[in-house]
């Protein structure tokens, strides 16, 4: 019978179906490497050979999604913690091994001796209750506004090809009345039968607002157009189809948004998170989502670093102060700071003084809008950690 070692790595290359485990002790030695299922009483039997192996055992994962939420959640009831290794990082140190072969058993192998190499990776938390809640209903959200943005590009690209004015005549990704319309009418001659009168009636019954001036738009569109083009029949139909489902859509949207909002507010820090100006609470719970545990964030500069919004210097020989946006960040946390700082900079206050500031000083306005949300981490994370609402004054220092 084998020793049992005092510390070993374990990396796990995730999958949908299963997953592959590879475990090499202090030299570097594989000692284990199986195909594991993704199913608990095999995931359960694996950990228990693998923890028979040492006293210690190191873990280290490549995906933190929902295919390891299975693997996460049981190595957390087992008292085990594992870090992420991103698949960046894993591609890169592959090629310091020998070989070219691209194996699960490879990738597993690669992602514990990178594990066992570098002890700066993050920590991975198997997220509360609420978070995990606020991922799924945020996953959810982009997933409904991704197609509804594909719904409303197809709607347009087929209405140009029978109905060119009327496409050119309404914004349909902002304009609720113009999808009714749609609904009812998509040819010039429908529209012109119809008449003004009857049509801003029939809008008007369906609680369109404008309805007159929108019934006008679309005469005056029809008016420009008398030759039916070739598959309008069909066309129209398809068109008549995609307004219906995009109304729809809104719809599922509004119910959505309003049920995150319900979810965040018993955050018990979204009143802090809501108080900073251009943080509504859909951008809310997405930076809970995002950032997670902000005691893993040891400042400020950690959690803007995490955000991306942290030049990192690309120095080589006399080249000196050549500053770059990094390439490892979380592109969802750095769209929250972004989004909320376009957003805050509209209005009065701090926030659009400090960018006028930057564009005073010669800064594009991407570069000023990343400053004021670089500005911005810092104040929220100081707003978090003394527990606290944003106030527009600053707070009175008192004497130590």
């Amino acid at each position: 019978m084998s020793r049992r070692r005092a510390r070993v790595w374990a990396g796990i290359d995730a999958g949908k179906a299963h997953h592959w485990t590879a475990v090499v002790d202090e030299t570097g030695a594989t000692l284990w490497s199986k195909k594991v299922d993704n199913d608990e009483s095999a995931i359960l039997a694996a950990l228990s050979e693998i923890l028979e192996l040492a006293e210690e055992v190191h873990w280290a994962v490549d995906i933190t999604g929902r295919s390891s939420a299975l693997l996460l959640a049981l190595l957390a009831a087992h008292g085990q913690q594992a870090v992420y290794v991103p698949g960046r990082t894993v591609n890169r140190m592959a090629g310091a091994y020998r070989g070219e072969a691209k194996t699960d058993a490879r990738d597993a192998y690669v992602i514990a001796e990178t594990a066992r190499h570098r002890r700066d990776f993050a920590t991975i938390d198997v997220p509360a209750q609420l978070a995990a809640d606020l991922a799924l209903l945020t996953a959810h959200r982009s997933d409904l506004v991704a197609d509804r943005v594909r719904m409303i590009n197809r709607l347009r690209d087929v209405l140009t090809g029978i109905f060119p004015a009327l496409e050119r005549a309404f914004d349909y990704s902002a304009h609720k009345g113009a999808l009714v319309l749609l609904t009812g009418y998509q040819t010039p001659a429908a529209i012109r039968r119809r008449g003004r009168a009857r049509l801003t009636a029939w809008l008007a019954n369906r609680g369109v607002r404008g309805a007159d001036s929108l019934a006008a738009t679309a005469v005056e569109a029809a008016g420009a157009q008398h030759t039916a083009l070739p598959g309008e029949d069909v066309a129209a139909q398809i068109v008549a189809e995609l307004a219906a489902q995009i109304l729809a859509l809104d719809d599922r949207l509004k119910r959505i948004d309003q049920q995150i909002s319900e979810t965040f507010r018993t955050h018990p820090q979204a009143e802090i998170i809501e108080s900073l100006p251009g943080m509504g609470p859909i951008l809310g719970a997405e930076f809970v989502v995002a950032a997670g545990d902000l005691g893993a964030y040891a400042d400020a500069g950690h959690l803007a670093s995490a955000a991306g919004l942290v030049p990192v210097p690309r120095d080589s020989g006399r080249r000196t102060g050549n500053l770059h946006r990094p390439k490892r960040y979380s592109r969802r946390l750095r769209r929250v700071f972004y989004l909320s700082a376009q957003t805050s900079m509209m209005r009065e206050g701090p926030n659009r003084d400090f960018y006028l500031k930057k564009r005073g000083e010669g800064r594009k306005h991407i570069q000023a809008v990343i400053a004021l949300a670089r500005r911005r981490a810092s104040v929220l994370w100081a707003l978090l950690r003394d527990n606290r609402v944003f106030t527009p004054a600053p707070p009175v220092a008192q004497a130590a």
